[in-house]
């Protein structure tokens, strides 16, 4: 095959592993990441027909001679499916499906978001009525699945703010803060679905088309159009505050033809925030380690390499022109 064709051929599979990694990252944000639902059915409500009794029931009660034997089989029956509602509403307490503690969690995320918004304190009494008493033995796990989220997505953490976990408030992550990803201007909870885009450009190649991000972004429950309880209007949070903000560029895809759009890192990305910083928050995002990208972790390590060596080199020159101020001019006519 020749040379120019097998670039081709590799450049197209760098290109498709990259959109597989990134729709795999959207996966794994949305799993974890679920938007309330409403017109469920009420948590506690029996089953659709548990309790109704079966049909011809009410003819069991006839004094006609032989009918004993078909009032036991519906007595039976009846006793059985008691007996089985009654497992199911006890089983429900104890061992939920992993589905339904991930929505309750969502339903909880959305909830301390919007006493974030409204600056109020999270108590956790309220947060059991949310969760529903039924579910009171799970509280913890789906707390933790919604405080993970809040902290991935939105950059925040849950801190006490009285004794024994009565209450609580949610707070900017320290790393992040010292780290200067959260240093702009923006609002918090804004700044931190940053980390989350600029992962999938970076996975993209260091450039995603629009419909890659909002391919993602509706994975996370964030919609073109549909106002969001912190983002606001996410198409203008996007293209323009964060551009603003130049943490991404946005721009016309050269001959484009319909027109399109894509994005990349802005210079205040590349200054603030390294390749392997959103390499490890991709890879906790999916449970694994940075290795895991191994395309992305060489380009990362390159980049390390790199800046570390200009490190090095502006603290040689820094540490030589100090040396040199501390040596006294020299007077001229010593030299005479």
């Amino acid at each position: 095959m020749p040379r120019g064709q097998k670039s081709k051929r590799h450049g197209r599979e760098k290109r498709r592993q990259a959109r597989m990694e990134a729709k795999d990252l959207g996966n794994a944000q949305a799993a974890a990441t679920p938007t309330p639902t409403s017109g469920s059915t009420p948590l506690g409500s029996p089953p659709a027909g548990a309790g109704q009794k079966p049909q011809g029931a009410a003819a069991t009660s006839s004094p006609v001679a032989g009918t004993s034997r078909p009032r036991s089989k519906a007595r039976g029956r009846r006793q059985v499916e008691e007996r089985k509602n009654s497992s199911q509403a006890s089983t429900s307490a104890t061992t939920a499906p992993l589905g339904l503690l991930t929505k309750k969690a969502g339903v909880l995320m959305y909830f301390m978001l919007q006493k974030f918004k409204m600056k109020q304190p999270i108590r956790k009494i309220d947060m059991l009525k949310i969760v529903h008493k039924v579910f009171k033995a799970q509280f913890p796990e789906i707390l933790k699945k919604a405080t993970d989220r809040i902290e991935l997505v939105f950059g925040l953490e849950l801190k006490e703010i009285k004794p024994n976990g009565y209450s609580y408030t949610l707070v900017r992550k320290e790393h992040l803060a010292k780290d200067g990803v959260l240093g702009s201007t923006l609002e918090v909870p804004k700044n931190g679905l940053l980390m989350p885009l600029l992962g999938v450009i970076f996975l993209n190649g260091s450039c995603a088309s629009e419909a890659e991000i909002w391919d993602f972004l509706n994975a996370l429950g964030i919609y073109d159009g549909k106002m969001h309880i912190l983002f606001g209007e996410p198409r203008k949070f996007i293209t323009e505050e964060l551009v603003q903000e130049k943490y991404l560029v946005y721009r016309q895809i050269p001959g484009s033809d319909p027109l399109s759009y894509e994005f990349l890192w802005g210079s205040r990305a590349y200054a603030e925030i390294s390749k392997m910083k959103v390499l490890e928050f991709l890879a906790k995002i999916k449970s694994t380690v940075p290795s895991a990208f191994p395309l992305h972790y060489a380009v990362a390590l390159g980049e390390e390499k790199r800046s570390r060596g200009r490190s090095l080199v502006r603290s040689r020159g820094a540490a030589r022109a100090t040396a040199c101020s501390r040596v006294p001019p020299r007077d001229p006519s010593s030299a005479q």
